[in-house]
């Protein structure tokens, strides 16, 4: 299957565990996910600049693997928004920690029998967008799996995930969650 045969056919594997929690006057999102892959490519697929682009909603203008400041850049379609992404801890191939924009998004990356567990907890101000937030790294991770299977489909975020399952996995992530689901093509 070519690339865009399998971007054009792709659709969202079942939901993952997710969980919502304060803390303190902010929320976080915890995203698990296991992988059939080695912590040092989940690692290269986390910061370097020339894989994140295939699958995460945003690129860097820096590899992520050491502390410091970097510029994210957002990307949907033609539009490019960028955000300072500031890396306060590069512990590799097992933890990294970074702001993106006021967000803070802390990967973790622990060794299981047949692969690896990536644990992604994401620091949000409205617990109200967790279920969309969760939806949006659920497809992005599921493109990055693909990616690491040798099987690339492209990064699919921003308008082009509403075409490849977002709603409804917004929908059964805000179920999962206990919040009302947020639509943001809606007015």
């Amino acid at each position: 299957m070519t690339e865009p045969d399998a971007r054009r056919d792709f659709r969202p594997g079942p939901l993952r565990h997710a969980e919502v929690s304060r803390g303190g006057t902010r929320w976080a999102l915890t995203f698990v996910r296991d992988f059939a892959h080695s912590a040092t490519a989940l690692w290269t697929a986390l910061t370097d600049p020339g894989e994140l682009p295939q699958w995460a909603p945003y690129t860097a203008d820096r590899d992520l693997g050491s502390v410091g400041p970097a510029t994210l850049i957002m990307i949907d379609g033609d539009q490019r928004t960028e955000l300072d992404g500031t890396v306060t801890r590069a512990d590799a191939p097992r933890v990294l920690e970074h702001a993106w924009g006021d967000d803070v998004l802390l990967w973790t990356i622990e060794g299981t029998d047949s692969g690896t567990r990536l644990t992604l907890r994401h620091t949000l101000d409205d617990q109200r967008t967790a279920a969309m937030t969760a939806a949006g790294w659920h497809l992005c991770l599921d493109v990055a799996e693909a990616l690491l299977d040798g099987s690339p489909v492209g990064p699919i975020v921003g308008a082009e995930a509403m075409n490849h399952g977002w709603r409804e996995l917004n929908e059964q992530y805000s179920a999962r969650l206990g919040v009302e689901p947020i639509d943001p093509t809606l007015p």
